[in-house]
């Protein structure tokens, strides 16, 4: 059972602020500390809240009360059960964090921690047991009936709530026996956070005056080196549990419980460093060398960066500091993950939010005490509480998957990384062969150490890429969503033997139904878009890729009854149906969020994809991040026109990233790549940069546009987005917010909107939003920090703040 126990307390004050865990945990209450008593942020405490004791965290000390409390009114803080939740230097983060992110503090520390380890306090007691004698001496006959209770029971510890309601004198006596240290309180978390526990036994005697059973027992509890589970024993021994409990209670064994991780220790095949290449020499050396801050890594794909990451950690894990590697998908921690522990070995840990709340909380544990050295996790492993850091790496820095979009904080985790490579006095390395392009101004500019690495290891030359006008391919009487050229490219790979990935960026069957009738799009009841058509075992199924709501597919339209009803548009599913058509013999595997629901689904598909048990792998945006798939020698680009042409400033940045790192995806192995790029604008800048892989010239003519325009990384972003149920609350609030913030003297920011989002309802909400130009960095978030805190939207409406948004449709 974890606990955390009293440690140094830090700053003497009189009052402190406290998230509790209760269902109100939007809210942070301000709690009277006792005399003598002293508290430090981060601190666990337990605190009177309604009619029953809580836990919570202190989020800050108040030397002075806010306005308008009333000291009389106030709770006291009923004891400081626990410091060291947080690694040491963690809290200035934390904090960092909910100033620049414009979030109560409150909120950060609800994202920082693993889940279920705010569950609801249970204080639990327990009789010291090797308190004086002299202690019991002049207890008051309450006290003395409870001690003599407690004492009288079988088991050693109790809660809390039990002792008040069942002892003579309750809350009193408690007191009076803690007062005499005869009984000591500590705290504990909630069930999702408990640590696993398993039952041993230890040999703890000779056992020479023991026969028959009792001795056999003995001998093979000795035979199995003297220390084993009790399950185990049980089995070798065939005894039973009553047995070990009589040896137990004569002393010849000890039966004891041990905590054990429900999430173990990655295995893999041990792993030499490899031999690097000049380029990856001439990085290591230079990184090694660098003074600690940002390091910008450009490689194209299949440079080796990896590579670079494991040869940069090992001499950090040597010096006893620790590494946090971080990956934008759960898809990639499996691969990189048996990367890392054929290296490391048993000090690599993964954490991720597909860990059950148990597993994260078990190696939330190992870090703090030191226990895992490497890290390997996806945006929230940000907050990871590593001890003694001394290097952070994000793969594929420019992923859009770092930055949390929803709930609040909207954070960036390579905005984070950095801040705690700052904090923590050691490099960040940010590595991706299509840099984001704040990135890549910030290096060029010299505010990053700037490294390259051009070329592929092994001397492998990038995949060539072969545009093909699918304007030709209809002329030409196919309506197929396979160009002619990917036909004979999928049949020569086919009979190669070789492998193929196609990517198309949509899930399921069909994009969207509609009657050819009365010509209506089956749409979602609760957001302006239409339903997805999925075909799944249990039958057809209609399904909103916003609001997960689902339906079964009719059989005739819902507004005219007929039955003429067509499906449009091509996503994972039809794409893998029609793939399977067109070559029976042709092994296919999906890779998309639908395939990769379950549990190490990720792992599953991929290792049977390297096992070689499937000729092509069909997926969405999660093939582009990162995997090495040595056998792949062809990529085909299905419909490169749907990420060319979103509403949104940075659509060409992240079309240019996913179709450069999907065609890297080729050509990795010994036989070279080849890539099949299908679109309808085979003249746009994006297509004709990705296909010559010419990062260089794109950045150019993008950065000289955002320039001109006012966009980042020439100014900040802020976007403000108004929700409510009823649409009318949400028009004018954002109309009175707007007229609020450009009316305050104090904004100095360019104000665009409020117009509504590009899909308007979401999940039952109308959502408007205000983006705001912020020339003045801290200073323009300050004031508008202090224009929202006065904002006061119509009832039902919620204000999210997303500083530095990544995306605004």
């Amino acid at each position: 059972m974890e606990t955390f126990r009293p440690g140094p307390l830090l700053r003497p004050a009189a009052w402190v602020q406290v998230l509790v865990d209760a269902p109100a945990r939007e809210r942070t209450y301000t709690y009277r500390l006792a005399d003598g008593m002293t508290a430090a942020g981060g601190d666990v405490v337990c605190v009177p809240f309604g009619s029953q004791l809580v836990g919570g965290i202190v989020l800050g000390c108040l030397d002075q009360l806010p306005t308008g409390l009333d000291p009389g009114r106030l709770k006291t803080v009923e004891s400081v059960v626990g410091t060291g939740l947080f690694a040491p230097g963690f809290w200035p983060l934390l904090v960092r964090v909910a100033d620049y992110y414009l979030v109560p503090l409150a909120r950060v520390l609800e994202t920082a921690l693993p889940p279920g380890i705010l569950s609801r306090a249970r204080r639990r007691v327990r009789l010291v047991a090797d308190a004086a004698p002299m202690a019991q001496w002049g207890l008051s006959a309450a006290a003395k009936s409870a001690f003599d209770f407690l004492r009288s029971q079988a088991h050693a510890d109790f809660s809390w709530r039990f002792c008040v309601q069942r002892l003579s004198g309750g809350v009193s006596s408690l007191r009076e026996l803690q007062a005499r240290r005869l009984l000591e309180s500590y705290y504990v978390f909630g069930e999702t956070a408990r640590p696993r526990t398993q039952q041993f036994v230890v040999l703890a005697g000779a056992g020479a005056d023991l026969c028959g059973r009792s001795a056999a027992v003995v001998q093979c509890l000795r035979r199995l080196g003297g220390e084993v589970s009790v399950e185990q024993l049980l089995a070798e021994a065939r005894t039973t549990r009553a047995l070990l409990q009589k040896l137990d209670a004569g002393g010849h064994v000890r039966i004891y419980e041990r905590q054990i991780l429900r999430l173990a220790a990655p295995t893999a095949s041990a792993d030499a460093p490899k031999l690097l290449t000049d380029a990856q020499k001439q990085v290591l050396d230079r990184l090694q060398g660098a003074t600690p801050g940002p390091v910008l890594l450009e490689g194209v794909t299949g440079s080796g960066k990896t590579e670079v990451y494991l040869q940069a950690i090992a001499p950090v894990l040597d010096r006893g500091e620790s590494a946090l590697v971080l990956v934008p998908e759960i898809g990639l921690t499996p691969q990189l993950t048996d990367r890392f522990a054929a290296r490391f070995g048993a000090r690599v840990r993964v954490y991720h939010s597909a860990l059950s709340e148990g597993e994260r909380f078990d190696c939330w544990r190992q870090m703090l005490t030191g226990e895992a050295q490497v890290v390997v996790g996806t945006r929230s492993a940000v907050f990871a509480p590593l001890p003694k850091l001394g290097l952070i790496v994000l793969d594929e820095e420019h992923d859009g998957s770092y930055k949390q979009d929803r709930p609040a904080p909207c954070y960036h985790a390579r905005t984070v990384a950095l801040w705690r490579g700052e904090l923590a006095g050691c490099p960040v390395l940010l590595g991706s062969a299509t840099p984001d392009l704040e990135s890549f101004d910030r290096a060029t500019a010299g505010r990053y150490l700037h490294l390259e690495m051009p070329e592929r290891v092994a001397g492998r030359p990038l995949p060539a890429v072969e545009v093909v006008d699918m304007r030709e391919e209809l002329n030409r009487g196919n309506f197929t969503p396979f160009s002619a050229t990917l036909q004979r490219a999928v049949a020569e790979m086919h009979g190669a033997g070789r492998q193929g990935i196609l990517f198309i960026n949509r899930r399921g069957y069909s994009t969207f139904v509609l009657c050819r009738n009365c010509g209506e799009t089956l749409r979602c009841p609760h957001c302006a878009v239409s339903l997805t058509y999925h075909r799944l075992e249990a039958g057809d199924h209609l399904r909103c890729h916003y609001c997960n709501h689902g339906a079964p597919q009719p059989r005739a339209c819902p507004h005219c009854t007929s039955p003429n009803l067509r499906y449009f548009g091509a996503g994972t599913q039809r794409i893998a149906a029609q793939l399977s058509e067109q070559f029976p013999t042709l092994r296919v595997l999906r890779f998309d969020r639908d395939t990769t629901a379950r549990k190490d689904a990720h792992r599953q598909i991929l290792e049977q994809f390297g096992r070689g048990e499937a000729d092509v792998l069909v997926g969405t945006q999660m093939l582009t991040k990162g995997l090495d798939l040595p056998q792949v020698t062809l990529v085909g680009i299905l419909a490169a026109d749907g990420l060319l042409n979103l509403p949104d400033f940075r659509a060409s940045e992240r079309a240019f990233q996913l179709l450069t790192q999907v065609a890297g995806r080729a050509g990795r192995g010994s036989e070279p790549g080849r890539v099949i790029l299908q679109t309808y604008a085979p003249e746009h800048p994006v297509v004709e940069a990705a296909s010559t892989h010419d990062f260089r010239r794109y950045a150019a003519a993008e950065l000289t546009q955002r320039r001109a325009l006012g966009y980042p990384p020439f100014v900040q972003l802020v976007a403000l987005q108004l929700s409510a149920a009823e649409q009318q609350s949400v028009v004018e609030s954002a109309e009175a917010l707007a007229r609020r913030l450009d009316g305050s003297a104090d904004f100095e920011g360019r104000l665009l909107g409020p117009a509504p989002c590009t899909v308007e309802r979401v999940a039952g909400r109308y959502r408007w939003q205000l983006l705001i130009k912020n020339p003045n960095g801290e200073a323009g978030r300050a004031s508008l920090r202090a224009l929202l805190t006065q904002f006061v939207p119509c009832a039902g409406v919620t204000v999210a703040v997303d500083v530095d948004p990544l995306r605004l449709l």
